[in-house]
C-alpha cells in the first residue's frame, strides 16, 4: 500500500492553500517517489471559478466578494466555514492513469461517508458530485498535470449556504445545494473528517499517517 500523509487543518485562506498545492505538485513533478497527501480544511467565504468557467453563473459584480479564476475543472462553486474540503495530491502513475476512474474514486469516498449517516448518496450520470434526495453535497473539481493531482472535493457539512445563492452553483441551475447538516442535526466538520480519511484510505488502498503543517509549508 503506497503511504499518503493527512494534513488536517482548520481554516485556511483560499490563495494560502492554492499556493501550498502548486508548490507540492512542482516537488512531485521533480520527484516521482514523493508521498502522496490527503490535505483536509475549511476556506473562509471564497468563490472560484473553473477553468474555462461562464461568468453569467454569477449573480454578483466581479470585486464584490473574493473570487478567483483557477486551474481546475467545472464551473462555479463556493466555500466557507463549515464545508470541508479535499485537496488529494496523489501521482495518478501509482493508482490508474484514468481521471474518469478518478473523479468516480473521489465520488465513492464521499458516499462511504454518508453511508456512515445511514444516508445514500447517489450519481447523476453526466454530472460530477454526490447528491443525496436531489440535493448537492458534494462538489468536484480537479487538475492533473503530468498525472499528479491538485483541487479536489468540497462536501457541505454544516455550512450557511446562503452564499450559493449568488451563483449558479457548478452551472446546475435546477438541482439544489444541501448539506450534511440538514439529514444530521449536529454533525460536524471535525467528526467528517475522521469519516473521509478512513474512507480514502479504504478507496485508494492508502496508509495515511498525519502530517504537521508549518507556515513555510505554504
Amino acid at each position: 500500500m503506497r503511504s499518503c500523509f493527512l494534513y488536517s487543518q482548520g481554516l485556511v485562506p483560499y490563495q494560502t492553500a492554492w499556493k501550498w498545492q502548486r508548490s507540492l505538485v512542482n516537488e512531485r513533478k521533480e520527484n516521482a517517489a514523493l508521498d502522496d497527501i490527503l490535505i483536509l480544511l475549511e476556506h473562509p467565504s471564497v468563490y472560484t471559478l473553473g477553468q474555462g468557467s461562464d461568468v453569467g453563473f454569477l449573480k454578483f459584480a466581479p470585486g464584490e466578494y473574493e473570487l478567483h479564476r483557477i486551474e481546475r475543472g467545472g464551473e462555479v462553486t463556493y466555500h466557507c466555514p463549515g464545508q470541508l474540503v479535499g485537496y488529494p495530491i496523489l501521482n495518478l502513475q501509482y493508482y490508474r492513469k484514468d481521471l474518469h476512474w478518478y473523479l468516480r474514486q473521489l465520488e465513492e469516498v464521499i458516499i462511504r461517508v454518508l453511508a456512515m449517516y445511514e444516508l445514500e448518496g447517489i450519481r447523476i450520470p453526466g454530472l460530477t458530485g454526490v447528491w443525496v434526495e436531489g440535493r448537492k453535497l458534494a462538489a468536484i473539481g480537479i487538475k492533473v498535470s503530468r498525472w499528479i493531482t491538485m483541487h479536489g472535493f468540497a462536501l457541505n457539512v454544516c455550512p450557511d449556504l446562503s452564499g450559493f445563492e449568488r451563483i449558479v452553483p457548478c452551472g446546475i441551475a435546477d438541482k439544489p445545494v444541501g448539506s450534511l447538516e440538514q439529514f444530521v442535526p449536529g454533525v460536524t466538520v471535525e467528526e467528517v473528517k475522521e469519516r473521509i480519511a478512513i474512507a480514502f484510505a479504504e478507496v485508494f488502498e492508502v496508509t495515511l499517517h498525519e502530517h504537521t503543517f508549518s507556515s513555510g509549508q505554504a
